[in-house]
């Protein structure tokens, strides 16, 4: 891997790679001390060689430059490359010289010339990562672009998913040993879909996994996602995308719901916000016409009271908290393989389906006018 832009780049191989390392980060995460970072037991010769496996990115520098506000995936990133023995270094944009005038090209150049290896990006105009992967020249991780993608919540999303539906039906850990592939599983986003870069991402990753995704909301937020549906009809025929403006038909039988956070703005000169409540606002009541079991998922931050009830939220069927925990393991294992030396394979999901004979991944649709963000400023 040279860049994690969005999951439709990854191979399904790569995929399962992260997911599997995520797994062990996880158990040696959990095995540490509260508050303290994992170490080595080994003692004697064996205890440099044992320091060196638990930092295994010590001496790289991990940028991390957030154009938008973020809580969740900052510092489960800056967490994350710590665990792992890099340095980190935040770059607020409001107080570099993006406010000057410089561009995007010039300043993720510049990033590289001052040594660091890596750089997060997080991004309020989509492709804005795509640009910075052609001027930076080490590892560019797209934290977020615009309305485009959020491709390590989706990874996150997954690794949680596989997990809970796993332990909630008495099998082995859904994690890289094909136990917890979604084959036959139905899973529900509802709320925002036009504006959510995280549901973009996440229909690739779990449709690949052959789960039958439905997609719910007002009819105007659903714009674009009949074809997405069509185009993964093709290029990832294991799953199944369903869209539809009916609750209902979205959550019965669902194995897991999961809601977008809804803003407020958004409203303007469509549904109210009481109408919106009114007709999707995700409760357990609405879930009782869901599978027994049925999981909740929100990718955050919560608006409790709109896109799901207060009681959903914090109760007992919700993963809201381990989606959050999930985030430092799997994003340790993105930057493993990003700088841990793994080699790329060159194929991606659409690619490895169009090497069976069906049509190859299309470039990510960009739903802003940013083809050439080269001359982005802040």
């Amino acid at each position: 891997m040279k860049h994690l832009l969005d999951v439709d780049e990854l191979s399904w191989a790569e995929t399962e790679r992260i997911l599997g390392r995520a797994a062990i980060q996880r158990r040696t995460l959990a095995a540490a001390p509260a508050g303290q970072p994992a170490e080595p037991v080994a003692v004697g010769p064996a205890t440099a060689w044992a320091a060196a496996a638990m930092a295994p990115l010590a001496g790289r520098r991990v940028g991390l430059l957030f154009a938008e506000p973020s809580t969740r995936t900052r510092l489960s990133f800056e967490i994350a490359a710590r665990q792992l023995g890099a340095e980190t270094f935040v770059i607020d944009p409001g107080h570099s010289s993006l406010v000057k005038g410089e561009t995007l090209a010039d300043t993720v150049r510049t990033l590289a010339a001052l040594g660091l290896h890596a750089l997060v990006m997080r991004h309020h105009r989509a492709g804005a990562p795509w640009v910075a992967a052609r001027y930076f020249n080490g590892a560019v991780v797209n934290a977020g672009d615009g309305w485009h993608a959020h491709p390590t919540q989706a990874l996150l999303d997954l690794f949680t998913l596989r997990r809970a539906l796993a332990a909630r039906d008495g099998l082995a850990d859904g994690t890289a040993d094909g136990s917890g592939r979604l084959a036959g599983r139905k899973v529900a986003i509802v709320g925002d879909l036009l504006h959510s870069r995280v549901a973009r991402s996440n229909a690739w990753t779990l449709v690949a996994d052959g789960a039958e995704l439905r997609v719910c909301g007002p009819r105007p937020w659903l714009r674009g996602w009949d074809e997405l549906a069509a185009e993964l009809a093709v290029k990832l025929p294991s799953g199944r995308l369903i869209v539809t403006d009916d609750l209902s038909a979205a959550i019965g039988g669902a194995d897991a719901v999961m809601a977008l956070r809804v803003q407020k703005e958004r409203m303007r000169g469509g549904l109210s916000l009481a109408e919106y409540v009114a007709r999707y606002q995700v409760t357990d009541e609405r879930l009782s016409a869901a599978r027994p079991g049925c999981l909740f998922m929100h990718p955050g931050p919560v608006n409790e009271g709109i896109e799901v009830t207060h009681a959903l939220a914090v109760g007992p069927r919700s993963l809201v908290l381990e989606q959050v925990a999930s985030g430092v393991p799997v994003r340790m294992a993105v930057l493993e393989a990003l700088l841990g030396g793994d080699e790329p394979t060159g194929r991606s999901i659409g690619t490895e389906r169009a090497a069976e004979g069906l049509a190859p991944a299309s470039a990510p649709v960009v739903d802003q006018s940013t083809r050439d963000l080269s001359s982005v400023s802040r």
